[in-house]
């Protein structure tokens, strides 16, 4: 037997790699001679690059960049074994628990982004894949772009680096000057989110709150996406603004977009892609993944939505063991390529309660899964 493990995480409560852990031992226990691919899960955001080390090999590099309200943080990307393509996470220097409860997208940065892009770059990669993902920024990615060498220009002629607040004070971009090592550079960015640039469905008003933004400050970043999006357009003849995916992480996706001509691609089939997911699945007898909870936004490009397509495609098997499941939201996947799916909570209890029982309740449940599968 052959089985692939392919969990997201479990919220608060367990890692994909730990839920990776936990199943693997129970297979050992019910079908001793089987053959057992783990691949933990990111789409993006927080664990990203851990989930490629995992997966593929390779290294971290280490180094200080600017943090969310410029001051130094440690950060950390992936190399992966090629030496040619890096993988980052924008939380790493741009996320929201390094604020804390200091929350203000109008004064954040993604400067840290464009030091650890550029320092990738400069160590050989020729590749890049980004992870955007639990930011505390609505930039657009200016700051990003100011790190790589990209200049912005108010209308009295002086140069400065834009954050949330102060979108609406550019009057001219100049690219001119951006690092020349980039123009070999092919760029990935991973999002789970479809959202526009700006409006009431864009980055300001949909994540704002989170990041800390009342009423009054969504309506000002949002003004501010606006008029960016409008120089976005004019310097590029392309309708950035309502590419899907361009309001992700603060409209950083629009900023990959114009200042680096990234891809927006779902953030679960990028990490299916690059690690060959189709040629691991291809002798599968068995796929389990999983997630906290099951819902109708789990079949809405999410990790248990992107391994359902190719389970389907390719005639697989596909067991979820999730902390909760909505039952009435996920009717749809049983025809999309999802086999089973089982809520590993054994008792009524509080989640305040079952959090902490997590390992022990997903061991149990596995464990019976097999027995039954046996």
């Amino acid at each position: 037997m052959k089985f692939v493990l392919i969990p997201d995480s479990f919220k608060g409560t367990l890692s994909s790699m730990e839920i990776c852990q936990i199943i693997s031992n129970e297979i050992k226990t019910v079908f001793p001679d089987s053959e057992i691919v783990s691949i933990p899960i990111a789409d993006g955001g927080e664990g990203t690059v851990n989930a490629y080390l995992m997966a593929l090999g390779g290294k971290k590099e280490h180094l200080t960049v600017s943090g969310p309200y410029f001051r130094n943080v440690d950060a950390e990307y992936g190399m992966l074994p090629d030496g040619k393509t890096a993988v980052i996470e924008m939380a790493a220097c741009s996320g929201l628990p390094l604020v804390g409860d200091d929350r203000n997208p109008e004064l954040t940065t993604t400067c840290g982004v464009g030091e650890l892009l550029l320092d990738a770059v400069k160590k050989g990669a020729k590749k890049v894949i980004l992870g955007l993902g639990g930011s505390s920024t609505n930039d657009a990615g200016c700051g990003m772009a100011s790190a790589l060498g990209i200049k912005f220009y108010n209308k009295c002629g002086e140069s400065f680096i834009p954050t949330g607040g102060t979108l609406e004070l550019i009057e001219r971009i100049d690219l001119k000057d951006k690092d020349m090592l980039l123009n070999d550079v092919s760029v990935i960015t991973m999002c789970d989110i479809s959202n526009p640039m700006y409006g009431k469905n864009g980055a300001a008003y949909v994540y704002g709150p989170q990041k800390g933004a009342d009423l009054a400050m969504i309506q000002h970043l949002d003004s501010g996406l606006v008029h960016l999006g409008d120089i976005f357009e004019q310097m590029s003849g392309v309708d950035i603004a309502s590419i899907p995916g361009s309001g992700s992480a603060g409209a950083m996706g629009a900023g990959m977009r114009f200042f680096l001509g990234a891809e927006l691609k779902s953030g679960i089939q990028t990490m299916l892609d690059t690690v060959n997911f189709d040629s691991v699945i291809a002798d599968a007898d068995f796929i389990i993944t999983g997630e906290g909870r099951m819902d109708g936004q789990s079949l809405c490009g999410k990790v248990l939505s992107g391994v359902a397509d190719r389970a389907k495609l390719y005639n697989k098997p596909l067991i979820a063991l999730v902390g909760g499941v909505v039952d009435d939201e996920i009717s749809s996947a049983y025809g999309n390529g999802m086999t089973a799916v089982f809520s590993i909570n054994r008792l009524p209890e509080d989640f305040s309660i079952s959090r902490h029982k997590s390992a022990a309740n997903l061991k149990y449940t596995a464990y019976n899964v097999l027995r039954m599968l046996r």
